[in-house]
């Protein structure tokens, strides 16, 4: 994340608008951690260049669950452990599509991000 967000100020492509992406392709509940892929990604623009230190990729459309909480890694790791069950509880379905976490200025100033979760 860090190194992307570096890219990306170097670029001029950061400003208050910007949606930053941690976009996990594993199930926690049953990837081990140590095993769980994960990517930091920045939405762009269709045709904003970018190089070879990025890869470009698309996060498929849908219906999402989207839980605000807390910035911070303990409640992060609450509401991944929480979600599923609550999901589950509500009756809905998780699809396969990647989860991600989104990060907007506006909400990083109050402490709070998004976690968004696919839905069937």
């Amino acid at each position: 994340m860090r190194k992307l967000k570096e890219w990306a100020a170097a670029k001029n492509l950061l400003s208050p608008a910007s949606i930053v992406l941690g976009v996990s392709y594993d199930d926690p509940e049953t990837t081990p951690p140590e095993s769980c892929r994960y990517d930091a990604g920045l939405v762009l623009a269709d045709n904003e260049p970018t190089d070879g230190f990025v890869a470009e990729s698309e996060l498929p459309g849908g219906k999402y669950a989207i839980y605000q909480v807390k910035h911070t890694a303990e409640a992060i790791q609450q509401a991944w452990g929480a979600i599923f069950a609550d999901l589950s509880n509500r009756g809905y379905q998780i699809d396969r599509r990647p989860m991600f976490e989104r990060y907007r200025e506006q909400m990083l100033s109050n402490h709070n991000c998004e976690i968004c979760v696919p839905l069937k």
